[in-house]
């Protein structure tokens, strides 16, 4: 399992670049906004979802400060109607706790059955972005084409859209 010390020795090991910003914990976008983070535009809000007949996942990342439309989504997509899955959900597919979800947590899928959708504007201006390592208490700052990168050497499917 890829906790918050197995995320930062998997990224030492890769030899991907990263801040590290360690704070309180926060479990929603409003506590994170409380927070002085080093760099908040760059900051990820994620939203883990499923289909309606919960065959489907995807876990949503866009800049903090954008809404998420799921039925536009849903049409923009070609998916199923969507809603957000469930906290036992988010551990049997992620391993993460509410307040914790995370690209990162999509090494923790083994099954490879989590698709991304990774908001285009993280790879515009800073080319940065802010994530949780799996843990609520820290944030990681880095490259996001590392992070497509890491994510996509792993298994996982990575869409890159604007959102």
């Amino acid at each position: 399992m890829y906790n918050k010390s197995a995320v930062l020795q998997l990224l030492d090991a890769s030899a991907i670049s990263y801040e590290l910003t360690e704070h309180p914990a926060v479990c929603n976008m409003e506590e994170a906004a409380a927070l002085t983070l080093p760099y908040p535009q760059d900051e990820a809000k994620n939203l883990f979802v499923r289909d309606d007949k919960k065959c489907c996942y995807y876990l949503i990342t866009v800049k903090e400060n954008k809404r998420v439309d799921l039925k536009q989504f849903r049409k923009d997509h070609g998916t199923r109607p969507l809603s957000f899955a469930s906290d036992p959900d988010l551990w049997q597919y992620l391993q993460l706790t509410p307040g914790s979800v995370t690209p990162l947590g999509l090494l923790n899928n083994t099954a490879h059955n989590v698709v991304l959708y990774l908001d285009h504007a993280f790879l515009e201006d800073s080319c940065r972005i802010g994530i949780h390592p799996n843990d609520n208490t820290a944030t990681i700052w880095m490259n996001t084409a590392d992070l497509i990168q890491l994510l996509e050497a792993h298994g996982t499917t990575v869409h890159t859209v604007k959102l």
